[in-house]
């Protein structure tokens, strides 16, 4: 077997993903990219939830043809179906769409219709974080577009980290970068981002429980709006 090939043990994932996570901590977001690419190679995804494609863009330059896991839930604007095609089209990755195990009429037929406004926890976990664990079962690690600037609960992600739900290294190659930092990446590599950015929304999710934010709203301020509920499960 290859470096890139190796089977690893839980254990040795976790400590690896610990020792990367103090080690990485200072490098760049392509670094800690090349790094993922690399210590496991197609093992290791990039997940996008279509808002923009820059964590998969830079994935692209580490590892050509990196798989990008995308999450279509039923409940997509049109616009982040239209980003992802475009995605697909144009960069040099390998987009692998999950999607749950019932159709939104089949969820409604078992559930009743609108389980996102009366259990919006229950229909992530249905929509979302089942069919993610399904999809990331070959993979020893896999990355998000994380930013610790985004939220509270996000403060504290490391670059590189142990997610103890799935058995799995996570890594969230722009945690330290700021909004600014995106968008002076999207801007010198020409990266598609979803349309819906220029139209009042900052942060997109499934359309039901998605609005545009107000002046002086935080980023994250329009989904699930008027809920205690911040995340959708997918981490944490």
């Amino acid at each position: 077997m290859t470096a890139v090939q190796e089977e690893r043990t839980t254990a040795e994932l976790k400590a690896l993903a610990e020792r990367a996570g103090r080690e990485l901590e200072d490098a760049t977001a392509l670094e800690i990219l090349q790094w993922a690419a690399g210590t496991f190679g197609g093992r290791f995804c990039v997940t996008s939830s279509m808002e923009d494609a820059v964590v998969a863009h830079l994935a692209s330059r580490a590892l050509p043809g990196v798989d990008v896991v995308f999450l279509d839930t039923g409940y997509h604007f049109p616009e982040t179906i239209g980003t992802r095609d475009a995605v697909e089209a144009v960069m040099d990755v390998n987009v692998i769409t999950l999607t749950p195990r019932q159709t939104v009429a089949e969820q409604d037929a078992e559930y009743g219709p609108r389980l996102h406004d009366r259990d919006p926890d229950l229909c992530c976990a249905l929509r979302k974080v089942k069919p993610l664990e399904e999809g990331l079962k070959g993979y020893q690690a896999w990355a998000t577009g994380l930013r610790r600037d985004e939220s509270e609960t996000r403060a504290n992600t490391p670059v590189v980290g142990w997610d103890e739900k799935r058995g799995k290294v996570k890594i969230s190659p722009i945690a330290k970068w700021s909004q600014e930092d995106v968008q002076t990446y999207v801007t010198e590599h020409g990266v598609l981002t979803n349309p819906l950015l220029t139209d009042g929304y900052a942060s997109v999710g499934c359309a039901p429980c998605t609005r545009r934010v107000l002046e002086g709203e935080g980023a994250r301020a329009g989904r699930w709006a008027g809920r205690s509920k911040t995340e959708c499960g997918l981490h944490g």
